[in-house]
């Protein structure tokens, strides 16, 4: 065969290898992908709202220039309430983020060790979790345990337990997923423990010390630790497809996603996280070494990014309300959000 055929006959292959990929995509995600970029955010808003999403919030925090605050949908669909930029919001795994901050602030403090293994800070576990004397306090906060996620327990969502303990015997006994830090396999498991270990070292509840050494300092007033703080009415409704109700009323308790709070509560964390600002003397050196700093959440109802870029500076918080069971809103919601990146980044502005 001639090489110009050759190349030619290659080329078809890979026209139609992606053709047939492109017959698994929902069509949707295409048009998303696909669509003119608008000029403005509000505009990329409203538009995504044609997708399904039921509401919106963007936060924009752009270095030199006043944040700027975007909403589009229903706060509460039901009784045809606007969503409103100032609304609470369930941000699931960027709780996580808080968290590590606890944890590195108390390892600068002396009070814990990134090195000391559970069964030392929770002895009852020996036995109960798989490795508990070989994983560290490290690889609990970087999902490094080999410790299962209890949110993968089949049927978990359908009746989720209403407490912690209760939410850990779903995994107690269990085999590991891998030996301890061997793999990273993401596991709400984790900040479970890690939340555990906070209150057993501190004598109290961490969720007061959140408050008290990172909230306060920052003036983050509107950022809550559990839904029974907050008036339910500001916060934004959560839906799920093909579920009638408004999940804004089931509570999420466990650490690992519990926190409620403003777009731009998460925005000013985020850029003080990312500056360096939000720490201590020391302490950026251990964060470093032990976490991320950007972070997305997702449980029925509600979906969030948190992300900073450095390239042009700028917090960047999207919330959205919806999701489903095949898990293509949160492929929706990524779209849209990477299109708001193009936005700000394209003309400097929101």
């Amino acid at each position: 065969m001639k090489k110009k055929q050759a190349k030619h006959l290659f080329r078809t292959v890979l026209i139609i290898a992606s053709l047939s990929t492109l017959y698994f995509v929902p069509w949707i995600l295409v048009k998303a992908w696909i669509l003119p970029l608008p000029d403005i955010v509000q505009e990329q808003l409203d538009q995504a709202l044609g997708y399904g999403f039921d509401g919106m919030i963007v936060y924009v925090d752009q270095a030199g220039k006043p944040p700027e605050l975007y909403a589009a949908g229903w706060h509460d669909r039901e009784n045809r309430i606007p969503a409103y930029p100032q609304a609470l919001f369930k941000i699931a795994s960027i709780s996580k983020l808080y968290v590590a901050v606890a944890v590195t602030r108390l390892v600068n403090d002396g009070h814990l060790s990134l090195n000391k293994p559970l069964a030392d800070y929770l002895p009852e576990l020996a036995g109960r979790i798989e490795n508990a004397e070989e994983i560290t306090l490290s690889m609990l906060v970087q999902h490094r345990s080999g410790i299962p996620n209890f949110t993968d327990i089949p049927g978990y969502w359908h009746n989720p337990p209403q407490e912690n303990q209760e939410t850990l015997e779903l995994v107690l006994d269990n085999p590991a997923d891998f030996a301890p830090g061997k793999k990273y396999r993401y596991s709400n498991t984790n900040y479970l423990l890690i939340g555990e270990i906070l209150d057993r070292t501190l004598g109290y509840s961490h969720h007061q010390y959140m408050k008290d050494q990172i909230l306060a300092p920052l003036g983050l007033t509107h950022t809550f630790s559990l839904l029974r703080e907050v008036d339910l009415d500001d916060v934004m409704s959560g839906y799920y497809v093909g579920y009638e109700g408004d999940l804004k009323y089931n509570a999420i308790k466990s650490p690992s996603g519990s926190m409620l709070a403003t777009a731009e509560d998460v925005g000013i964390f985020l850029r003080a996280l990312n500056d360096g600002s939000l720490f201590n003397q020391g302490e950026q050196e251990i964060y470093d070494s032990l976490y991320v700093y950007h972070h997305t959440g997702l449980i029925p109802g509600y979906q969030s990014i948190a992300k900073y870029y450095k390239d042009i500076d700028t917090v960047i918080i999207q919330f959205n309300n919806t999701t489903n069971f095949d898990g293509y809103d949160w492929n929706l919601a990524e779209i849209v959000y990477n299109r708001i990146v193009r936005i700000i980044k394209s003309k400097g502005s929101a």
